[in-house]
Order: C-alpha cells, then structure tokens, then sequence
C-alpha cells in the first residue's frame, strides 16, 4: 500500500517538461556540442563499418575483417543509444526540479572549493625530536625554508 503511494508521488512529481523549455534547454550551445560529438561518433562508426566490409572482400581481408565490420554498426546503435539515454536523463532530471536547467556551482572568492572546504590543509600537529627525531628534522627544515619564502 505504501509502495503505491510513493509510485503515484512520483509520477506527479515527474511532470512532463514543457516543449519549449525542452528545446531550449537540449539546444544551448553546450549541448549542441553534445549532440554534434554523437552525431559524429555514429557516422564514424557507420564509415569504418563500411571500410572493414570493403576490406574483408579484398584479395587480403580475412574473417577478422568481416567481423569487425558487423561489430563497427553495433558500436554504432550503442552510442545511439547512449545518447538517447542521457538526453532522457537530463529530461527527468528537469522534470524533478522543476524545469529548470541544474545551478552552477559558485566558487566563493576567498579561496575556497565549491564544497566550502578550504583549498589548503590543515597544519599538522608538531612533532617533538623526541617522538620522531627524522620527522622532526624534516619539519624544521620545511618550517626554514617557509620563513625564508615569507622574507623574501
């Protein structure tokens, strides 16, 4: 009963993405960058298809040939398929938030990453000579050529 309940607030929430923001949204020009980069993996794949038929009926060709140009056209449909998938994917992922293209993260100017944290670590713990004597050595040579760099 509750599994029903979620599929049919699911199916209200997928709403169908009006066509005009669909075009818009599948014709910026990232994504008809998008498009452009499958159409021409499917022709590719169409042309090199046709190669290995043509050279597997030549006086060298060899079945290896004529079985890559039967597996050429599956990588084809493939990518077509692939592509078909992503489109319905940024589709639905426009139906679940509204139709609205997703925000881009801001990167905030003081040096942080988009997830807030900082983009230089922590200093670590300092390490007494008795604890590590080599670790300690090195942390004194690190800490002299810091104060050498902020002098000059």
């Amino acid at each position: 009963m509750l599994a029903e309940v979620g599929r049919e607030v699911g199916r209200e929430r997928r709403a169908a993405p009006r066509l005009g923001t669909v075009k818009r949204s599948l014709l910026t020009p990232r994504w008809l960058l998008v498009h452009l980069l499958f159409v021409a993996a499917v022709v590719a794949t169409g042309f090199l298809a046709v190669w290995q038929w043509d050279r597997a009926h030549e006086a060298g060709g060899t079945f290896q040939n004529l079985g890559y140009s039967l597996q050429w056209p599956l990588f084809g449909g493939f990518t077509l398929f692939f592509w078909y998938r992503v489109i319905r994917m940024r589709l639905e992922h426009q139906a679940d938030t509204g139709n609205t293209p997703p925000p881009q993260p801001a990167v905030a100017e003081t040096g942080s990453s988009v997830t807030g944290r900082s983009l230089v670590p922590p200093p670590a713990s300092p390490v007494g000579a008795d604890e590590d004597p080599e670790l300690a050595a090195y942390n004194q040579y690190l800490a002299e050529l810091n104060e050498a760099d902020q002098a000059s």
